[in-house]
């Protein structure tokens, strides 16, 4: 199994920063993608910045230019650089893995626990 534990979370004035972390333990195949998606009070969770299997990255278009992800993976972590915060970034962000064991394997998705991030003056 898989485990995946954020920090970085809280509560920051519009156009402040913040930086997520994640770091996953637990069975990590070599084919893995980590990254970030999130999810609002009455909304559906949506991708923020991810990194794919393919080792590229994939950005919402709502983020592009103010959100950076990077990753570790002597580490196995992932970290969310969140800058030019607004209130509408305001929503449980969440950690995800996504690894298969081949290429013919499936993917398996994990998730972290989630943390709040709040944009308010």
């Amino acid at each position: 199994q898989v485990q995946l534990v954020e920090s970085g979370g809280g509560l920051v004035q519009p156009g402040g920063s913040l930086r997520l972390s994640c770091a996953a333990s637990g069975i990590i195949f070599s084919l893995n993608a980590m990254g970030w998606y999130r999810q609002a009070p009455g909304k559906e969770r949506e991708l923020v910045a991810t990194f794919t299997l393919g080792g590229d990255t994939n950005d919402a278009d709502s983020v592009k230019g103010r959100f950076t992800v990077s990753r570790d993976n002597a580490k196995n972590t992932v970290h969310l650089q969140m800058n030019s915060l607004k209130p509408e970034d305001t929503a449980v962000y969440y950690c995800n893995l996504v690894q298969r064991m081949t290429y013919y394997h499936t993917p398996v998705n994990y998730w972290g626990q989630g943390t709040q991030v709040t944009v308010s003056s």
